[in-house]
């Protein structure tokens, strides 16, 4: 039988460290100022997120999306022991595309040196925090089917540049960071069950859709950008906007049901399973999770702390840190549970 594998993994992120201590004095341009920007401070940020910093690109640099893309890519190979022609399908999430179309992943697929005639089928996918999951879907039923054999799927994100550096956007610009994360998935044949990807799920309700969402452009106006990008009374639109406690409270009711769901329909319990990695959102989000889903709290991996929000690239991130770390081995079995905007959620169960 055909199962998908986990062939290779890798994260990047960038080398630019921003603390609590200094996000309340960064300006539209993330530049550090003299004078205070925003009223929030480390114990604001800490009590509500959990997080402490988070990586940004650099803002004298023209860094893409593409760009972080291609470096979590190269890692993952580089662990596969595979060069990048050896790829024949690329899978990348991301809700911070490096222009409107075409999609980013033909633009990793060029930096990587792998495009012209013969180059290989690129998706993008804009399921935002669930997409790395929703990703693992796709590229396990093409596997599976024998549609492809070696699958670079990426999570990548420039969160950075798309923040509202002001008190009045500080609830959702103190949450996000710039990273991306690669796994190379490819075919084994066993009859293991517990091989490879052994489960996953993905769902939607899409009458959450306007709790959290970003329109920066809206295709129904005439133009499509309709407001003064340089008027604070007007721009508030392009940046992220978040109802967040219905965000929280519908993020932790279904990770839970996704992830008890996940364990009923394989027959695994948490003996079975090594590691629990969420979606990283926020700290209380995964806490709530772990305490109803009676999750054992040494068996939630979370790297929120460090990196912040990086969406798409949690999931891949998170298990990479902690793999660095010594913890997390070959052979693990991993949950993996995300939500996302949409409403989107989903739950992958695989052995890395």
């Amino acid at each position: 039988m055909i199962r998908t594998t986990i062939l290779g993994l890798g994260s990047y992120v960038p080398e630019r460290i921003v603390t609590n201590d200094e996000i309340p004095f960064l300006n539209d341009q993330h530049e550090r100022c003299d004078e205070q920007q925003t009223e929030t401070n480390d114990a604001w940020i800490r009590t509500r997120t959990g997080i402490e910093q988070r990586h940004y690109v650099d803002n004298d640099k023209d860094v893409r999306t593409s760009d972080l893309g291609v470096e979590a890519a190269k890692a993952a190979l580089a662990d596969a022991g595979l060069e990048a022609k050896d790829i024949d399908c690329i899978i990348l999430g991301t809700l911070s595309p490096d222009i409107h179309f075409p999609g980013t992943a033909v633009f990793v697929q060029s930096k990587l040196g792998i495009d012209g005639e013969r180059g290989c089928a690129c998706y993008d996918i804009r399921q935002q925090c669930s997409g790395f999951v929703y990703g693992l879907e796709m590229a396990d039923a093409f596997i599976r089917t024998g549609k492809y054999e070696k699958i670079l799927l990426i999570g990548a994100e420039v969160h950075s540049h798309s923040l509202d550096y002001s008190t009045r956007g500080r609830d959702v610009m103190v949450l996000f960071g710039d990273g991306a994360g690669a796994m190379i998935l490819g075919k084994e044949e066993s009859d293991d069950e517990r091989s490879g990807v052994i489960y996953t799920s993905a769902g939607a309700d899409g009458s959450g859709a306007m709790n959290l969402y970003l329109k920066v452009f809206d295709i129904g106006k005439r133009p499509y950008v309709w407001y003064d990008a340089n008027d604070r009374e007007q721009n508030e639109i392009k940046y992220p906007q978040m109802n967040g406690k219905r965000v929280f409270l519908q993020a932790v009711r279904n990770m839970v049901v996704s992830t008890n769901e996940a364990l009923a329909k394989t027959g695994l319990t948490w003996d079975d399973i090594d590691w629990f990695v969420p979606h990283q959102a926020n700290l209380r989000i995964n806490e709530a999770v772990a305490e109803y889903a009676e999750i054992p709290r040494d068996k939630c991996l979370n790297s929120i702390m460090w990196y912040g929000n990086t969406t798409a690239a949690t999931v891949p991130l998170t298990i990479d840190h902690w793999r660095r770390e010594g913890k997390v081995k070959k052979g693990d079995l991993i949950c993996s549970t995300v939500f996302g905007a949409g409403f989107t959620w989903g739950t992958a169960i695989f052995r890395l």
